[in-house]
């Protein structure tokens, strides 16, 4: 027997989280509150190309250049609406100052519909639960507004530690806040590398979320995937028995 499961970590945009529309609807939307009319498409083509540049340029918000999550994602947005054309500095700056503070809060985040009850099962179940996610500062303040904050015991982001999975430092550092061994710990998480590979290398229980059905990986064992998080407790109490 491994021992009980005293916490359970969680990953939060895929998993607890999902954007309302897509990005490229959500920055279009943004776009004609200051007049202009872009093709979705082609803004969310734009938007994933300059993701994908200052991801791998600038990882981690650019905490390694001295940068902050604002910043980096004040230029991910200019880059987006420059590749569609837009070239006027004030409404740049304007477009990526009202899209940073439009993802501040809960407006253009859902809650998944069994993240809530399964949260409340495990603190039901004596369980304390904490946050460790590849997010920016901005992390808090979405958790509050979609009313999930009194869950977690602490939260630690990318930004905020300076260090992003798959790096498993992170992962270190959560162990550290949890204080108890690994093996009497679960990570919940969407991303294969990310959240189940990192975890499970440290001798944290991870189970890999997959909502679709659709991730293939022959090394991960039935029993250690979810189809939905309604599913998770009767696991735990599996694992605690």
């Amino acid at each position: 027997m491994r021992g009980s499961v005293r916490w359970v970590l969680w990953d939060v945009k895929d998993t607890l989280l999902k954007v309302r529309r897509s990005v490229g609807e959500q920055y279009c939307s943004a776009a004609e509150h200051v007049g202009l009319r872009l093709p979705s498409m082609q803004v969310e083509m734009a938007f994933r190309h300059a993701y994908r540049q200052h991801s791998r340029l600038y990882p981690n918000y650019g905490s390694a250049q001295g940068m902050n999550g604002q910043l980096w994602w004040t230029e991910v947005v200019k880059n987006t609406f420059f590749q569609c054309g837009v070239q006027d500095h004030v409404l740049l700056d304007t477009l990526a100052s009202n899209l940073y503070q439009n993802f501040c809060g809960p407006e253009n985040w859902e809650v998944f519909p069994d993240s809530n009850s399964t949260l409340k099962s495990c603190t039901a179940m004596g369980m304390k639960q904490g946050v460790v996610s590849n997010f920016d500062s901005r992390l808090e303040g979405v958790i509050r507004g979609c009313a999930l904050l009194t869950h977690f015991s602490f939260l630690l982001t990318s930004e905020g530690v300076g260090v992003a999975k798959p790096d498993p430092e992170i992962f270190t550092l959560a162990l550290k806040k949890c204080g108890v061994p690994a093996k009497h710990v679960v990570h919940v998480g969407d991303h294969y590398v990310n959240d189940y590979l990192t975890s499970r290398s440290l001798g944290i229980r991870g189970y890999l979320l997959d909502r679709q059905g659709q991730q293939r990986h022959p090394d991960v064992p039935p029993h250690h995937i979810l189809q939905s998080l309604d599913e998770l407790p009767a696991k735990l109490q599996q694992e605690t028995d």
